[in-house]
């Protein structure tokens, strides 16, 4: 398959796992205009469907979107070695391998895993336009 746009980066998020675990905070409301789509919109969590993160136009940054997929690896890399996750994980190069497959096809990529302080680190990059969310604009095209 064969897909043809640019990703953006959403986060970094830490905090505690219950916090984490507080689906609705991570989730649209039915409707814009809703409590729960007001909360999601200002909420820095990645979304349980990432393609969601599209929707947070206010926290995307020119400095996090790409047009080239060694941009979004880069910095995977450099939010990972910030942000270094504690104990047994895969390799961050293993995930970049990886990474590098689904991004060029239009695949969105979460990373989350707790670091050694055990503190829960989230962060996405989303691709644009996105396959599973096709009607959601995008953020900030690339320039």
């Amino acid at each position: 398959m064969t897909w043809h746009g640019h990703w953006h980066g959403f986060g970094v998020w830490t905090g505690s796992r219950e916090e984490y675990a507080k689906e609705n905070l991570r989730r649209p409301g039915r409707d814009l205009g809703d409590e729960q789509t007001r909360a999601f919109l200002t909420n820095t969590m990645t979304p349980v469907q990432t393609g969601h993160a599209l929707l947070r136009r206010g926290q995307a940054s020119a400095e996090r979107t790409w047009t080239d997929v060694e941009g979004p690896l880069a910095w995977i890399r450099k939010t990972w070695s910030a942000n270094p996750p504690g104990g047994d994980v895969l390799p961050l190069e293993k995930h970049i391998e990886y990474d590098r497959g689904y991004l060029s096809r239009g695949s969105d990529c979460s990373m989350g895993y707790y670091n050694a302080g055990l503190t829960f680190v989230s962060y996405s990059v989303v691709c644009c336009p996105n396959l599973f969310f096709p009607d959601i604009p995008c953020p900030l095209p690339p320039r």
